[in-house]
């Protein structure tokens, strides 16, 4: 969770400098959600996500240098700079994607859980979205379909209270996005998403349901992004004080201070990872920003087939 809220930062500090091209859309405040969940995945599982997916594409396995070459457009990154922010993938590590269209990677994520399902292989499918990708036609048809087949799949709703600037309550009937299941039968539980402990727990069962048989189920994980939308965005439309009351819950304060708690993690360890990972960030930027630039010619090879 340190490294990504480290990794976010430095890429805003990219994009303000001008080293980032495209649009950015950060996570800082969801770290918890995309390491829970991702935890409870086995290596042979798989997931999607959306264009605020830095973290799930770290969580999941991609280097920080990896990230940083794909969003600067340099060859080493991990769709060789062709991708960029909103188009992370990595299928090495089950990342199917991410994807510019809200919604767009539900049906990619039913897809590889019916085919897991049809192969009769013991693996499951996660696709993380966000509270505006709910209204969506796509959203209801996929949950449709994943009933009706019993499909090996979680859907993860990341409910950080606004789509775009749109506060959720002027866009969304319900506050509650676990009851959009309630009409297909799917088992939906409300979770906090701040702690990473309960996202864990919650997604642990969720996999281990659709991968004995029971089907999908829908979490939903209640958090907050600290930064506006996207790029420059300075999120003048939140009310004053709601900052501030999210980030006195902040998900790896609430880690560390359960792990001193226990004995597991003193707070000068804590603080020795953090340097640990502000080095290890430092270090892949630089050298992601040496690598050499993809070549038009490079990119024009992946646009027709031969």
């Amino acid at each position: 969770m340190v490294e990504i809220r480290l990794f976010e930062e430095r890429v805003q500090e990219l994009f303000m400098s001008g080293q980032v091209q495209g649009s950015t859309h950060l996570c800082q405040g969801q770290e918890a959600v995309s390491v829970g969940a991702i935890e409870a995945m086995r290596a042979d599982d798989v997931l999607t996500n959306t264009y605020r997916g830095h973290g799930e594409a770290l969580a999941r396995g991609m280097t920080p240098e990896t990230a940083f070459a794909e969003l600067m457009g340099n060859a080493t990154g991990g769709s060789r700079g062709i991708g960029g922010s909103m188009h992370f993938t990595d299928g090495s590590v089950g990342n199917m994607g991410a994807n510019a269209i809200v919604g767009a990677g539900m049906p990619i994520a039913l897809g590889c859980a019916m085919a897991f399902q049809f192969r009769r292989e013991d693996r499951v499918a996660l696709t993380f979205f966000g509270d505006g990708a709910t209204n969506i036609g796509t959203f209801h048809e996929t949950l449709n379909m994943a009933a009706l087949w019993k499909a090996p799949i979680v859907f993860v709703a990341v409910n950080n209270l606004y789509g775009e600037y749109s506060p959720l309550g002027t866009t969304t009937a319900t506050v509650d996005l676990a009851r959009r299941a309630d009409p297909f039968g799917i088992p939906a539980v409300i979770v906090d998403g701040q702690d990473v402990d309960a996202v864990f727990a919650e997604t642990s069962r969720a996999i281990e349901r659709g991968r004995s048989g029971g089907g999908p189920t829908f979490l939903e994980m209640k958090t907050y992004r600290y930064r506006g939308h996207s790029r420059s965005d300075p999120a003048k439309y939140r009310p004053s004080g709601e900052l501030e009351a999210w980030k006195a819950r902040d998900p790896i304060d609430i880690l560390g201070a359960r792990l001193a708690d226990e004995g597991l993690m003193a707070s000068d360890q804590q603080t020795a990872i953090r340097e640990e990972m502000v080095g290890l960030i430092d270090a892949a930027s630089e050298r992601a920003a040496a690598a050499p630039v993809v070549t038009l010619e490079e990119i024009e090879a992946y646009v027709y087939a031969h």
